[in-house]
């Protein structure tokens, strides 16, 4: 009976059990018989080499573990690769990698392009500023915004979150791409939308927080639309609590002076709503307070919480897409786009997103790859002249550093800003000596500084009349001034309009945009146009009466002589007949 219960009880028994087992009967017999100790170590039994065979793949196991992310091979790192993103590996090692990678379209190529995307986008947003926006926003357009949009719109919300007083920056930022990238601004603005939806379910506080002040800014800059501002501030009104008419009295903060002279009926009656709460005495009195202070701003018609700061309104009114949403639509947030996929089309997407950046950016990045270019070339001939310093003294130095052009380009800029008018900037730039095929400089500067200044000023166009350049496509609206007052001022033909064709294939939405500045220049003239008119015709008018009332004057005159002087004669006769008959 007692074999048997042992058998029974060693039955269920797991390897860790009977390794543990085995040690503890190996102590056991140690202490009782040495002759079974040196048995056992002779000759081990089945159980011990079936551990010792574990034990070795294990350690097997945790070695190939341990140099799995020393090796380059981009299997072993794409496996260890999670949904955050997965392993950190230094730029340098990144950039080494992506050189190595032989097939430019393979998976691996892909994940390591999508890491360094993402790196490059994060870097970008954390560091803007009110002061660097301008700077930062070249260096983002030359980042594939189409397939990072996800990774963008993601860190965007996560830096906006982190600090909100610079949702102002953040908001800017969202403004100038989505005049290139509308696709981007959308998803944004549906993403922020959603935050706020789960959020006020959740009873999330700073997260409802967070995404109605990014809402209230990206009214303020007309990347959403004024209903959404008070569809929001109807539900936060509906049932008030405490914390919903702290968040309704901080959003009307932000973007109340937009609502003010958008909808200014809409939001008297929100604050009736506010008065409406305060009568009722149901909320704390801490929140009484902030919607009297909201109305002492209002009073103070909101100084001080002005729509958009001046270094931050970096888009043009025309040049604005508004979007419409609601918070009763059913959203997609397509999260999916912040994990990396595959791209069967990688390198065509690759060149198309490159032929979109150069038409952004024009030439400045052209001009950055030439000087990049330029730059090993130097190099690459330094070294050959110090290895053939007799042929260097035989060959001709020619400048390839575009020293003479740059400061031909600053002289007509000094020129330009520095002239009193326009007849003396003439007067001055026509004596700089050109060479051959630099009269285009001209041009260029000229376009430059009109394009930099803040509104249109008549100056540049009356020098450019006075030139009668052929200029460049630039910046739509002070361009298409521009080219207004030029076609007014007969500067130019008006036959350059046969170039304008007016179909679906041939325009865009900023050559319309063009075309629609040009023929708008001249409107204050075309209304002054008849008076004008009016004016010339008078003196017109006045000098043929001038001429009408001299000949009738003469011919009066003369009348009055030939009767004077027939009524004479008839006289005299009369007088010769009497005569006679006497």
């Amino acid at each position: 009976y007692g074999n048997s219960d042992q058998r029974r009880h060693s039955r269920p028994v797991s390897d860790d059990g009977d390794e543990d087992h085995g040690r503890r009967s190996g102590r056991s017999t140690e202490g009782k018989n040495g002759s079974d100790r040196r048995d056992n170590n002779n000759q081990p039994s089945s159980r011990n080499r079936d551990d010792n065979s574990f034990k070795e793949k294990v350690k097997g196991e945790i070695k190939q573990k341990q140099s799995a992310p020393q090796e380059t091979n981009l299997n072993g790192y794409t496996a260890n690769l999670g949904r955050s993103g997965g392993i950190y590996i230094p730029p340098f090692k990144l950039a080494r990698m992506m050189k190595e990678t032989q097939d430019k379209s393979s998976d691996e190529y892909q994940r390591l392009t999508w890491d360094a995307l993402r790196k490059s986008i994060n870097g970008l947003v954390n560091k803007v500023d009110a002061t660097n926006i301008k700077n930062i926003v070249p260096e983002l357009f030359a980042e594939n915004l189409l397939r990072g949009r996800g990774l963008f719109c993601r860190s965007c919300m996560k830096s906006q979150m982190a600090s909100p007083s610079f949702t102002d920056v953040f908001a800017a930022l969202v403004t100038v791409v989505n005049t290139k990238y509308p696709e981007v601004g959308d998803l944004l603005l549906r993403r922020i939308v959603s935050q706020l939806k789960r959020a006020y379910k959740r009873n999330d506080k700073p997260q409802l927080l967070a995404a109605v002040k990014f809402i209230a800014h990206l009214v303020n800059q007309q990347v959403a639309h004024e209903i959404i501002a008070l569809e929001l501030l109807t539900v936060l009104l509906e049932y008030p609590t405490d914390d919903s008419v702290e968040v309704a009295v901080g959003f009307v903060t932000e973007c109340g002076s937009l609502l003010q002279d958008l909808s200014p009926k809409c939001l008297h009656g929100i604050f009736e709503r506010f008065r409406g709460i305060l009568h009722e005495g149901e909320i704390d009195k801490r929140f009484q307070f902030l919607i009297e202070g909201l109305f002492a701003i209002r009073k103070a018609k909101f100084q001080g919480y002005p729509v958009v700061c001046p270094e931050l309104d970096l888009v043009e009114e025309d040049d604005q897409l508004t979007r419409e949403i609601s918070l009763q639509d059913e959203i997609d947030p397509e999260i999916t786009l912040d994990i990396f996929k595959p791209d069967p089309q990688y390198l065509e997407n690759e060149k198309r997103y490159e032929e979109l950046k150069k038409s952004i950016l024009g030439e400045e990045s052209e001009d950055e790859e030439g000087s990049d270019a330029g730059s090993s070339d130097e190099e690459e001939d330094e070294e050959e002249d110090e290895c053939d310093e007799e042929d260097e003294e035989q060959m001709k130095i020619k400048d390839e550093t575009e020293t003479n052009l740059v400061n031909l380009r600053r002289t007509i800029y000094l020129t330009i800003m520095s002239s009193v008018d326009f007849e003396e900037a003439g007067h001055r730039l026509l004596k700089i000596k050109l060479d051959p095929g630099q009269e285009i400089e001209l041009c260029i500067m000229l376009l430059e500084c009109c394009s930099q200044e803040r509104t249109y000023l008549r100056y540049y166009g009356l020098l450019g009349s006075i030139l009668r350049f052929i200029v460049l496509k630039k910046k739509l609206r002070n361009v298409a001034k521009f080219f207004a007052h030029l076609l007014g001022t007969d500067a130019l033909p008006w036959h350059v309009l046969a170039y304008i064709r007016l179909t679906e294939e041939d325009t865009t939405s900023s050559s319309q945009i063009f075309i629609k500045i040009l023929f708008q220049n001249l409107r204050e003239y075309l209304k002054n146009m008849p008076r004008l008119i009016m004016q010339q015709q008078k003196p017109a008018s006045e000098s043929e009466s001038s001429d009408e009332s001299g000949s009738s004057s003469s011919s009066a005159s003369k009348s009055a002589n030939s009767e004077s002087d027939s009524s004479s004669s008839d006289e005299h006769e009369k007088r010769r007949k009497k005569r006679r008959r006497r």
